[in-house]
């Protein structure tokens, strides 16, 4: 009987172990970095000041990434900030591009 349950045991924490995917997170961690993104998000959605709706968030052992176009360098500054305010930020890649104006637009 007891060593059925270290049998059992073993099991469970070898189970556990190859929880791991083939990116490398567990599935813990990816719980973590998604509830980062979701947090980042809540954030940039909530700013009354700017319009972040074209912006991607990506998070990455607790690394949040963002991606898309902005109108000025203020607005990537604001978005970059107001990322690192989430919970659990541990650093930020601000891959935001500036939208250019078509000489169009400019008239």
């Amino acid at each position: 009987m007891k060593n059925l349950m270290i049998w059992s045991i073993g099991l469970a924490l070898l189970g556990a172990v190859g929880c791991q995917s083939m990116t490398g997170k567990t599935a813990g961690r990816t719980m973590s970095d998604a509830g980062i993104t979701a947090s980042v998000q809540a954030k940039l959605t909530a700013d009354k000041v700017s319009n972040f709706s074209r912006i991607d968030v990506d998070t990455e052992r607790g690394i949040v990434t963002l991606n898309g176009v902005v109108p000025s360098t203020q607005e990537r500054e604001r978005a970059g900030r107001l990322a690192k305010e989430a919970d659990g930020v541990r650093g930020l890649n601000n891959n935001l591009q500036i939208q250019s104006q078509s000489p169009q637009s400019m008239n």
